[in-house]
């Protein structure tokens, strides 16, 4: 009964994630350079708390007109999230107290961590092949403003001759 709990459990840790990843996706394709720094320093968000994030997203979109609707969603879905992580939480220590009981706290515990390192490459593996194509896309960009200038600057220095 005990690893049919944990496994759905884990199941819906990863969906969870996944969702994040999703929600923190999204933010870079939609933020440019300062998502892409966002993003890089997601792994910080753990220590840092759904209070702080919040405080963090008024400071940085607050300021622009064109953010506040945007500002205003996330701060809906941070408490969503609050609410299924306050709920997750509640699970696992409904299962911790399964596991004390039962003695083999060591050995699932170990496992877990385990599973949760995995978790951790595989979800940096995919922040990174997608930071990888929104880089890329940004460059090409870069690139194609880059020969507009330069256009315009040939034809500036033609007609001045």
């Amino acid at each position: 009964m005990e690893e049919k709990a944990l496994k759905e459990l884990k199941k819906e840790l990863e969906y969870e994630e996944l969702e994040i990843i999703g929600v923190g996706i999204g933010g870079i394709a939609g933020g440019g350079i300062g998502g892409i720094i966002g993003g890089l320093r997601g792994r910080e968000i753990r220590g840092r708390g759904i209070g702080g994030i919040r405080g963090e997203l008024k400071e940085k979109l607050g300021e622009d007109e064109e953010f506040k609707d945007e500002l205003e969603d996330l701060e809906e879905e941070l408490e969503e999230l609050e609410e299924e992580l306050k709920k997750l939480e509640g699970e696992i220590k409904e299962i911790e107290g399964g596991i004390r009981g039962g003695g083999n706290e060591d050995g699932i515990e170990e496992e877990l961590k385990e599973e949760l390192e995995d978790l951790e490459e595989e979800l940096n593996g995919e922040l990174e092949k997608e930071l990888k194509v929104i880089l890329e896309e940004e460059l090409e960009e870069l690139k194609e403003e880059l020969e507009e200038l330069n256009e315009g600057l040939e034809e500036r220095n033609w007609m001045m001759n």
